[in-house]
């Protein structure tokens, strides 16, 4: 049976797209699945963290399989491995249109990650337009979601009148994540047992199950807000990543 085929993409830049593509991507891993992932945003930000990963679990360790490649070329790599991997992830360049497109076009699913913020949501209108304008499904992925923001309610509510599908998981704003990019893992490896591991595992699991089902419904979906407590700011739990003291600026990767 043919793999799921999942895209992730958002128009504006700096949504976290990247990060939520590398995370997922681990997290489908270590749950078993044969994942494939490619890179087609020129900004290079998912080759980046594999690379860090390949130099800290060596080449052919590092759980799926990947590639880089301009975007006229992912049709046949996809077509390639669909048959082989359980899901296959695609990582959609923000602002070139192009290979926008073809990462839509070879979708089964458009996720779309979306900030809580008017520029976002403006955004995030175009993705779905594309999504739409292709005969894709797509499905809004609240993200970096701070805790105790009114205004995140009010996204939800104006997405709620555009009727995209909403994802019942929301990804906060968490240190950890900022920090397992920058060690080129996931945070299901490097903090499993904080809130930001168990919103990537059960995002996983919520699109996973999305994808496969092959129908979405319609309209927001209800879901409680991210937690309320401080964003975690302590040290990664200790195993067998090792590192120095990381900066928790943020992370470098969108």
């Amino acid at each position: 049976m043919a793999g799921s085929v999942i895209t992730i993409a958002q128009r504006k830049g700096g949504a976290g797209k990247t990060t939520l593509a590398t995370q997922l991507t681990v997290a489908w891993a270590r749950c078993g699945a044969r994942v494939a992932a490619l890179d087609i945003d020129p900004q290079g930000n998912f080759s980046a963290w594999v690379e860090l990963r390949r130099a800290r679990l060596g080449a052919k360790a590092i759980g799926f399989d990947f590639a880089a490649l301009p975007g006229w070329r992912a049709a046949q790599w996809v077509q390639d491995r669909v048959g082989e991997a359980d899901l296959v992830v695609i990582d959609a360049p923000p602002h070139v249109e192009t290979e926008a497109r073809i990462a839509v076009r070879a979708a089964g699913l458009v996720v779309v990650p979306v900030q809580p913020s008017p520029l976002d949501l403006w955004a995030t209108t175009e993705t779905l337009k594309m999504a739409h304008d292709e005969q894709r499904r797509s499905l809004v992925v609240l993200n970096r979601v701070p805790p105790r923001s009114g205004l995140t309610n009010e996204i939800v509510a104006q997405l709620g009148r555009i009727g995209p599908p909403i994802a019942a998981t929301r990804i906060g704003n968490r240190v950890v994540l900022a920090r397992a990019m920058t060690l080129g893992f996931g945070v299901v490896e490097t903090a499993n047992a904080t809130p930001a591991a168990a919103e990537i595992t059960a995002l996983a699991e919520e699109i996973r199950l999305i994808s496969s089902a092959g129908r979405l419904r319609s309209g927001p979906v209800e879901s409680g807000p991210v937690e309320s407590g401080p964003v975690e700011s302590g040290p990664v739990e200790s195993g067998p990543v090792e590192s120095g003291p990381v900066e928790s600026a943020g992370s470098p990767f969108t």
